[in-house]
């Protein structure tokens, strides 16, 4: 009898890796005689790392960038040289974690650092490189990116301007003379959790931007700025990055990144789930248990839980979601195949308390789960 344990990271309380653990300890409560997968996920957020470097053999790699404010630090990604593949996390090198909060402020930030990570990827002869967009402190649309790799973005007078977020209005040129040669044999593709488009009120500076700093007047000037450097590029390319599902995301990271090198935006899930050749876990197994710290209506749109859910729907094997706080909730979300959400919380707790014994809450809600279905599986 075969288990598929998947659950995303609860974010700030448990890794997906450590999720995982406590899930099974729960399950070994019930004795029987269970075949249980340890199956991690994430999908595109924080713990991407974590999950993928775990089935992908390689290191982490090592180099010294610029952080979203130009200064020099140490930062990694996962190289796996069997495969030329780099896993790169823009939040390790242009996250909003590495900008203490009296500091931020989206004209001033700059996704270059995660470009230089992406440029020693190539050094290192990288094929393919996945690029997991959350947690960025910056709405620069992709320009600091774009830099490290060899574009310049010229103002009305022909001078290059600096790759931040106050620029984007000034952006009338773009040099592509000295871009990296060498990201024309590579498949570049972006791993995404939203779908945001890159303009309005759904966009990447209205609804990302006060998030990263930014006041309800400097949002309003991102996202004209972002809407000129939708038009330049669309000039110079052909390519109309505006209305592209996850052109938002990450300050219009997604959509420069499409425009500009022909990079594919796909669902972190899906990569994920691909990588991990989940479904031929999920189709023999007879139950899936997944989770993660808050599941809502929003969760069937590109989130974890709803992406194994998918898989196990296909295969008509239930999957049961466990989460530390349930919100509101829409047949969406049932509809992608997940069977039932419980809720791991003993009663009416403090956040503090439940994130401080978030794997006891989880290991008992596990065996719960396990008791309901030990003896019809």
């Amino acid at each position: 009898m075969k288990i598929v344990v998947a659950p995303n990271a609860f974010k700030g309380c448990l890794s997906g890796s450590e999720a995982a653990d406590a899930i099974i300890t729960g399950i070994k409560r019930v004795p029987k005689p269970y075949q249980v997968a340890k199956m991690p996920i994430a999908d595109g957020g924080d713990g991407l790392l974590d999950v993928l470097s775990q089935r992908l053999p390689g290191k982490m790699e090592t180099t010294t960038i610029h952080d979203p404010l130009f200064r020099s630090v140490r930062s990694d990604f996962y190289w796996s040289p069997s495969g030329r593949t780099a896993l790169i996390e823009m939040a390790k090198a242009s996250g909003l974690a590495m900008v203490a909060e009296n500091e931020r402020d989206p004209d001033k930030t700059t996704s270059y650092g995660t470009g230089e990570l992406i440029r020693r990827a190539l050094d290192l002869g990288a094929e393919t490189i996945y690029l997991g967009i959350g947690g960025s402190a910056t709405v620069d649309g992709g320009m600091g990116i774009a830099r490290a790799l060899g574009v310049k973005f010229l103002d009305e007078h022909g001078k290059e301007i600096q790759p931040v977020g106050a620029s984007l209005a000034l952006v009338r040129k773009i040099d592509r003379v000295e871009v990296d040669p060498r990201l024309r044999e590579v498949r570049l593709e972006i791993i995404c959790d939203v779908d945001n488009p890159l303009l309005g009120p759904n966009g990447a500076a209205l609804v990302y931007g006060p998030q990263k700093g930014a006041t309800p007047d400097q949002a309003q000037a991102l996202d004209l700025g972002m809407s000129n450097l939708a038009d330049v590029i669309e000039r110079v390319t052909g390519q109309n990055i505006r209305d592209i599902p996850g052109a938002g995301a990450a300050g219009g990271v997604g959509g420069a990144m499409h425009g500009l090198f022909g990079a594919a935006i796909r669902p972190g899930i899906d990569i994920v789930l691909d990588l991990l050749d989940m479904e031929s876990h999920v189709k023999d197994a007879k139950l899936v248990i997944t989770g993660e710290g808050q599941i809502d209506y929003q969760t069937a749109y590109g989130k974890a839980p709803a992406g194994i859910a998918k898989l196990a729907k296909k295969h008509r094997v239930p999957c049961v979601a466990l989460a530390g706080s349930i919100g509101r909730i829409t047949d969406e979300l049932y509809a992608t195949g997940i069977t039932a959400v419980i809720s791991i919380c003993d009663g009416p707790v403090s956040l503090h308390h439940a994130m401080c014994n978030g794997k006891t809450l989880l290991t008992d809600s596990a065996e719960q789960v396990m008791r309901i279905y030990a003896d019809f599986i």
